[in-house]
């Protein structure tokens, strides 16, 4: 389930034939009627539950066929250690593919603007893990950084147990958190979990001995995949290098995901969350009722350069691709695919928090008076880290 990166357990379960058994199976064995969908970014769909399933399947009955055929050999010592080595470097890269997403924070960035004015009742479990995490950078990087040391440490034969041991913990918090969170990847950090077991298999009795019976125990034998002394030398230092490679890889390619789509990418050239003070269409004025969602806006948030969000009085919200003409002074709006719907405003901007809006949208004539938010008024902002910390004004009695 699990390759060294950029082949992705995704991407080769999704190569033609892995597919077109899933949905066979899918539909003969489990009655799936519907089409299993595997895009998005959800790993615990229907189709990786189904695809897991055959694959356990197969896996014990090729064991089992093999067992029966090669039943005079009792260990395949040479197989394990080179099978060891694979999940090393499987889970190492695992682990600085989460780790790097956190040290350079892509996984959970800061509450965008829609986040910041949506009710907390109205977000999801797994939105609300993202945004309590994303909150704190500080967090993220310390648990980016545990995640790195873990892959680091498996790099290195000697300290492979070392790192077996911080990857279990590791990802033990991860399954904790997305089993507890709905987070759609339990199957991928379950199977992280395993993998670490693997490797700290042939310590579990050192580890027993040491932390449960307080006994000393010897050094470990280590696991040489070659005879000689010159040959070990080359693949440990093979084994370094590759390790550094995958590593940098990863810096770089979330380096540039970051300053394209992350916390580095530019802001709109009026970035903010604006109030609507004022709103009239076809001249009829809008007063701010909460009932009127089909028809009033409550707020118009400039966030990506590329979008404009409106937010109705319900709290929802209606998202369209936007240009911004800075030297025209306009800005146009694009609904999805639609061809027909259209809308096309120019703006005045009497103060640095002033927006007036007017135009037409899906044909009708609007006009808004907006006032933008100060980041003040957000306590999630402003409410940063201190060593003397007193009480809430809530709390007090």
């Amino acid at each position: 389930m699990i390759l060294i990166p950029y082949v992705s357990y995704r991407g080769l379960g999704l190569l033609w034939p892995m597919r077109e058994i899933t949905f066979w199976i899918g539909e003969h064995v489990f009655g799936v009627s519907a089409p299993l969908v595997y895009a998005g970014n959800s790993r615990d769909s229907t189709f990786f539950w189904v695809q897991t399933f055959w694959l356990l399947i197969t896996a014990i009955l090729a064991t089992s066929v093999w067992s029966v055929l090669d039943r005079r050999r009792d260990s395949y010592e040479a197989l394990h250690r080179w099978f060891r080595l694979f999940v090393r470097f499987a889970l190492a890269s695992q682990m600085f593919e989460y780790g790097m997403t956190k040290v350079i924070p892509i996984q959970f960035p800061s509450p965008s603007l829609m986040t910041l004015v949506t009710p907390v009742g109205n977000l999801t479990l797994q939105g609300m893990l993202w945004a309590s995490i994303g909150a704190s950078t500080a967090y993220e990087i310390f648990t980016g950084c545990a995640e790195l040391l873990g892959g680091v440490l498996l790099i290195v034969p000697r300290t492979t147990m070392f790192g077996a041991l911080i990857c279990l913990a590791d990802m033990t918090h991860v399954f904790a958190l997305n089993m507890s969170y709905d987070v759609g990847l339990k199957q991928i950090s379950f199977h992280l979990i395993l993998l670490s077991l693997f490797l700290l298999a042939p310590d579990f009795p050192r580890l027993v001995r040491f932390f449960f019976l307080n006994r000393p125990v010897p050094a470990s034998p280590g696991f040489q995949l070659f005879q000689t002394p010159r040959a070990n030398r080359i693949a440990l230092a093979a084994q370094l290098v590759f390790g550094a490679y995958l590593l940098a890889l990863q810096a770089d390619v979330n380096w540039v995901y970051w300053h394209a789509e992350g916390g580095g990418k530019p802001k709109s050239p009026m970035y903010g969350i604006w109030d609507v003070e004022a709103l009239a269409i076809d001249g009829e004025v809008r007063p701010p009722i909460l009932n009127d969602y089909d028809r009033r806006w409550r707020r118009v948030i400039f966030d990506s350069p590329d979008s404009v969000v409106f937010q109705r009085t319900d709290d929802s919200f209606a998202r369209y691709a936007a240009s911004i003409d800075l030297h025209n002074k306009t800005i146009a709006l694009a609904k999805g695919a639609s061809k027909a719907w259209k809308a096309a405003f120019s703006f005045q901007r009497p103060a640095d928090d002033r927006l007036i809006l007017s135009g037409e949208m899906d044909g009708k004539n609007i006009q808004m008076r907006l006032q933008r938010l100060e980041f003040d008024t957000f306590r999630l902002l402003n409410s940063g880290f201190r060593w003397v910390r007193p009480p809430d004004p809530e709390s007090l009695p």
